[in-house]
């Protein structure tokens, strides 16, 4: 599919036009290799080269590893960059500076610098030779944490890691925080397949640390890391298996345990200079700011739980929390879940329907959603709780309203980060409306 041009307006400055051609690139889909990157970073001078960074990859975990990152850093006194996707609600939320996202007007004077080099590229190399829709963002991010000045960006892979767009970077540490079975048809059908794609982001002699992940997948991780004479610090062998040895952190739950560990030796692995003591590491982690990550917050009242889980991993994951949940509050929760694609839901319904008095099913708008149709032959028949079809609007159909269960149930959103940042847009409308078109990719 060929992608449409800069349009004068999109280039004159009117949001709604940039996202117009922001989605036309979106539109074509994901584009693996990172030749295309190399062309832009090439033709914009080299910004990712400006500044330090740490480059985080995994499964699961990657965003909340950045987020810890971010957050200590920051609080030892640096001028932080921080590149995540994707967004929850506005599309700005990608690329923050001391956790401040782009503005409107940032993206359009972006988008007004970045199109006519996309279109050069296009001209010069063929339409295949147009950076995706995440190649220009991660082009604007490396802008944004060069001209800010940044003293330490946080680069979040978007997918795999060999060939993601974000893998043009040489970075101080590389992170692998967890890996599992997910986007197989992209990335290999088995654990050391998927290792050795996250492994991709391993440069010659820069130091790897691995979170908490099955043997096979740190067997092959080591022997990719041994090709590069990198070292690698794997998170059991520092802090062994017993997790009330592990950091805490102010995110819940077992897992976040995990990510805060690996996010401590990464920081210890930057060395002396950024002057990250003990007492600087321990008041980060605890003002970890990371939304839907078992995000507590209240609607009328009543507990309302944020969580994604995208995947069979995060789908064990939520289990447990589900089941903490039912022993806290002695009531089975209310859940409110949509997910994308049959495997990710079947997993995902399994722990909802152990745990859940209802289920209220939503389709995200998300070409890849799964219908209610699927959603209901995909839960278990062993629920006898009540399904009920509805939409995002309906169940919060104002900031202090949710008409799902009644007064003395706690609600559960979760499944697809996409619900959670439709739900987030209305019962939080400071965010601003949702730009959930631009989400996925």
């Amino acid at each position: 599919m060929e992608m449409v041009r800069m349009t004068r307006t999109a280039m004159t400055g009117e949001y709604q036009a940039v996202q117009d051609y922001l989605y036309s690139l979106k539109a074509c889909g994901v584009k693996f290799g990172i030749d295309r990157m190399r062309l832009v970073v090439r033709e914009i001078g080299h910004p990712e080269r400006s500044r330090p960074c740490v480059h985080v990859a995994g499964t699961n975990g990657k965003g909340s590893v950045a987020a810890m990152l971010e957050s200590v850093l920051r609080e030892a006194g640096w001028r932080t960059g921080l590149y995540t996707s994707p967004h929850l609600v506005r599309l700005g939320e990608r690329v923050q500076v001391n956790r401040v996202p782009l503005s409107e007007k940032e993206i359009i004077a972006y988008v007004a610098e970045l199109g006519p080099v996309a279109e050069r590229l296009a001209e010069s190399g063929g339409p295949g030779d147009r950076p995706s829709f995440f190649e220009f963002m991660t082009a604007m991010a490396f802008l944004q944490f060069e001209r800010k000045r940044c003293d330490m960006n946080i680069i979040e892979v978007g997918l795999g890691g060999r060939l993601d767009a974000t893998n043009v970077v040489s970075p101080e540490v590389s992170v692998i925080t967890s890996i599992s079975l997910d986007h197989c048809e992209l990335l290999g059908s088995t654990v050391e397949a998927i290792a050795a794609e996250k492994a991709g982001i391993i440069k010659q002699g820069c130091p790897v640390v691995l979170g908490r992940m099955p043997p096979e997948a740190v067997r092959t991780i080591r022997r990719i890391a041994d090709e590069h004479g990198s070292p690698v610090i794997f998170v059991e062998d520092e802090f062994g298996s017993d997790l009330r040895g592990y950091p805490e952190t102010n995110l819940e739950g077992d897992c976040q345990r995990w990510n805060a560990a690996t996010a401590v030796l990464a920081l210890r692995r930057l060395g002396s200079g950024w002057k990250l003591t003990d007492d600087l590491i321990s008041g980060g982690l605890r003002r970890v700011d990371w939304p839907g990550r078992w995000q507590r917050t209240r609607v009328g009242g009543r507990l309302l739980i944020l969580d994604a889980s995208h995947n069979p991993e995060g789908a064990h994951v939520l289990d447990s929390n589900l089941a903490r949940l039912r022993a806290e509050t002695g009531r089975r929760p209310v859940v409110v879940t949509g997910a994308l694609g049959a495997p990710r839901a079947q997993a995902l319904l399994a722990a909802v329907a152990r745990h859940a008095g209802e289920i209220w099913f939503v389709v995200p708008k998300q070409a890849r959603a799964c219908g209610y149709e699927e959603l209901e032959r995909l839960t278990p028949g062993s629920f006898r709780g009540r399904v009920v079809r509805s939409t995002v609007e309906a169940l919060f159909p104002e900031p202090e309203v949710c008409t799902a269960g009644g007064p003395e149930d706690s609600i559960v959103v979760t499944g697809s980060i996409y619900v959670l940042g439709e739900v987030l847009a209305r019962i939080e409308p400071g965010r601003g409306a949702g730009e959930g078109r631009l989400q996925d990719f």
